[in-house]
């Protein structure tokens, strides 16, 4: 019997993740995992796709190396089965009878883990997919729309989905991001003033290294609060082909064949804004230019501000610290250091 009340179905996959750290026996990111060969287990709804390292072309922020490659193919493969897996999903719904009134959104955590990539503010680390299915807006399907999107738009795009007014929620929680729903039934006419919001803490214990963004159609602008320190490499990627293939090249002094350098990775301004019309990849940091004063300024204060919205604790860091309470209750100030 099937019950036809409300329902929020979270699934979540292994898949893509890296698996090379804890069982290599899998492979890199246990692409060998349900194969069929001895030891792997065997999915029999599973039919894989495979790549030769030769077939891959590599995004510009991933050493242009042989390991990089056979790196890439592997989680190819195990997005293949990923891809699958979702199919087995949509068809269960369809099954139950649900598929023709569930709103469907498909995105993910963070960016691919590879250098440049996850756990960092660039681009190649905070885009990643955002597919929304809905059987009541119509008008746009199979449709991309160019308004900047974020993972903060999921809640109000749910509260939206179910007509719970913004009233009912907004009073108890500040939510910063916006329906996503109205995209799929028109592209906005005006883009241009489009802001989204980003933060990072850490990714594991050991990783601390906190950082705000902001980022327009045009700009972008990356606050790393402990930029004192080298920028952290998790352990998963730390002992891929990739990493290694790097650490190896950088000890003999051999070309990474990478657009940046491994000190320049790990060591980074406090602030960094990038114009991402002329400068894409985010070489040229622009904070400290005379040239961008006026749109670092702007940026700043419109970061503060998000920061101050969602009560970051970190808002005053590095150099102060936040005094909210007792004398300070009302009046909320940042306190130098050296008071």
């Amino acid at each position: 019997m099937y019950h036809f009340r409300p329902f929020f179905l979270y699934v979540s996959f292994h898949d893509p993740h890296r698996c090379g750290h804890s069982n290599p026996e899998y492979g890199a990111f246990c692409e060998k995992f349900g194969n069929g060969e001895e030891g792997m287990g065997y999915i029999p709804d599973w039919q894989g796709i495979y790549y030769q390292p030769d077939e891959v072309i590599l995004p510009y922020y991933v050493p242009d190396t042989f390991e990089a490659k056979q790196d890439f193919a592997a989680q190819y493969t195990t997005m293949s089965r990923m891809d699958q897996g979702v199919g087995l999903v949509l068809k269960e719904l369809e099954n139950a009878g649900f598929l023709n009134n569930t709103l469907i959104i498909y995105s993910s955590d963070n960016g691919i883990p590879f250098p440049n990539g996850r756990t960092n503010m660039y681009d190649s680390g905070v885009q990643i997919p955002m597919l929304i299915s809905s059987p009541f807006h119509t008008k746009r399907r199979y449709q991309i729309t160019n308004s900047l999107t974020s993972l903060l738009d999921i809640p109000p795009t749910i509260y939206d989905w179910f007509s719970i007014p913004e009233e009912n929620y907004q009073n108890k929680h500040k939510l910063t991001g916006k329906s996503l729903l109205p995209l799929l039934e028109k592209e906005p006419s005006d883009t241009t003033k489009e802001v989204i919001f980003g933060s990072h803490n850490l990714h594991e214990i050991t990783m601390y290294y906190p950082m705000r963004m902001i980022r327009t159609h045009k700009y972008k602008l990356i606050h790393n609060l402990n930029n004192n320190s080298p920028f952290p490499i998790d352990q998963d990627f730390y002992l891929s082909p990739t990493f290694q293939d790097m650490l190896n090249r950088h000890k003999s002094h051999e070309n990474l064949r990478w657009f940046k350098t491994l000190s320049n990775y790990y060591y980074r301004k406090e602030w960094e804004l990038f114009d991402l019309k002329h400068d894409p990849e985010e070489l040229t940091n622009l904070a400290y230019d005379d040239n961008h004063k006026m749109v670092f300024k702007d940026l700043k204060a419109r970061l503060f501000q998000w920061q101050n919205v969602t009560q970051d604790p970190w808002i005053c860091a590095p150099h102060d610290v936040l005094e909210n309470k007792g004398f300070y209750a009302n009046n909320p100030q940042c306190l130098f250091l050296d008071n």
